[in-house]
């Protein structure tokens, strides 16, 4: 097994080759290492994604309200919710009024009445890819340019306002 990882110099902003035992790093791929070694280095994603780790991801925050259709209709506030997708959605109506595009009041409001246990972060959902979220959220995501609020979006776990943050 390789010592070779690749890392992110902190100061130039691009990857370099570092061997774990000696401690050298080199800006070029060592010569001893073959491609198929290089693609299989810690850090490979480095490479192949000019220096980002999260290349092709977004980023996002949402608050989410549940409804008694939602594939699971339960949450940290609620043990049983029994409202209907119309009053769910009446209520992100609320809660979208109250926001009126302020990305700070978004995160308070997710905070507090957020049905997704990301609300403990002001609805941060963290970095995904295609593919990692259901269908109807994970286009409004990508739809959205930084900073900008979604509408209304519906999906299997309930109704969303979403806030694309990087």
């Amino acid at each position: 097994m390789s010592q070779w990882e690749i890392r992110m110099s902190n100061s130039k902003k691009v990857p370099y080759f570092f061997h774990n035992e000696t401690k050298q790093s080199v800006w070029d791929a060592p010569a001893s290492l073959s491609e198929e070694e290089i693609k299989g280095l810690p850090g490979y994603e480095y490479l192949i994604n000019n220096g980002n780790p999260h290349a092709g991801q977004v980023r996002a925050s949402h608050l989410l309200i549940k409804h008694k259709d939602s594939r699971r209709p339960s949450s940290w506030k609620e043990q049983n919710i029994t409202r209907t997708k119309e009053e769910a959605i009446a209520i992100l109506r609320e809660h979208q009024a109250a926001i009126n595009g302020s990305t700070d009041k978004f995160t308070e409001l997710a905070s507090e009445h957020s049905d997704c246990s990301s609300h403990t972060h002001g609805g941060d959902l963290g970095w995904f890819g295609r593919g990692q979220m259901q269908k109807p959220f994970e286009d409004a995501a990508y739809g959205l340019k930084v900073g900008e609020i979604s509408d209304v979006i519906s999906s299997d776990s309930g109704v969303h306002l979403v806030l694309r943050t990087a």
